[in-house]
């Protein structure tokens, strides 16, 4: 059932729900509706909000619960550095709030009556190529079928995460798009890996040369979506250390961000 109302709103961390519930979800970083969801709020004592961090969000999900939840759990401003300014539960509803509120991410539900996230991305183009202010899309959706990922990140969107991700996950997630990285939940990224390989990749040679074998390595993860923490479990040194070998990979390539080591990474099949 869809309620057909929208909402936007400039205060801190206060949105009313938008749009109606069809159902159930996986819905971890709502707690609500989902078997893998956090039984409270985000453990937010030294997260995002304790930074100096902030990020206006716009929530586009047809499911009220979920929007609820998600509201509840990282919109909470003073401590998480998220502050929800409007929401939405249809194409039309989310093409109207995002054109109002400019939000600097949107986490985009991919299927909602009207056309579906794909079908937003497509008419928010244009704020998607702003050079001052960019809206960022991160998906957020139940679904993990190779078609959904792949369309969403074909339209435009920086990354894709299910609703089985936890609630500092999801505010670490916002941020990150936020400063332009690519991010998704690691079992998806070879979706994305194998459909945008290039069949005509440039030989790997004096660029590659220049990276460590160590340095490879946090490539090959950090191209896949890992997070920082993720890594550094993974190769048994610290966040910090993961850091410096990130700096100097992204030193070395020329390369701004993770998204641009993501897509360098790709072009060459290195993942």
């Amino acid at each position: 059932m869809n309620d057909g109302t929208q909402h936007t709103s400039g205060g801190t961390g206060g949105t009313s729900g938008a749009g109606g519930a069809r159902g159930t979800g996986g819905a971890g970083a709502a707690g609500a509706g989902g078997a893998e969801g956090s039984s409270g709020p985000a453990d937010t004592t030294n997260g995002p909000g304790t930074t100096g961090r902030h990020a206006r969000v716009v929530l586009v999900d047809d499911h009220r619960m979920f929007r609820t939840g998600v509201q509840a759990e990282i919109g909470q401003t003073e401590t998480t550095g998220v502050e929800v300014v409007g929401e939405a539960a249809d194409v039309d509803q989310a093409v109207t709030v995002i054109t109002a509120t400019r939000p600097e991410v949107v986490l985009l539900d991919v299927h909602l009556p009207g056309g579906g996230g794909v079908e937003v991305l497509r008419r928010c183009a244009s704020l998607m190529a702003d050079q001052q202010q960019p809206v960022r899309f991160l998906a957020l959706s139940v679904s993990d079928a190779a078609e959904d990922v792949i369309g969403v990140i074909r339209g435009g969107a920086r990354g894709y995460v299910t609703k089985t991700i936890t609630g500092t996950d999801l505010i670490n997630a916002v941020f990150r798009v936020k400063e332009g990285d690519a991010v998704f939940s690691p079992r998806l990224a070879g979706f994305v890996l194998d459909a945008f390989a290039s069949t005509d990749a440039p030989p790997v040679d004096e660029d590659l040369d220049r990276l460590t074998q160590r340095e490879r390595e946090v490539l090959r993860l950090i191209a896949r979506g890992y997070a920082y923490k993720e890594i550094a479990k993974q190769l048994f040194i610290s966040v910090k250390t993961v850091e410096s070998h990130v700096s100097a990979v992204l030193r070395k390539l020329q390369l701004s961000n993770r998204h641009e080591l993501t897509r360098w990474a790709t072009a060459r099949r290195l993942v």
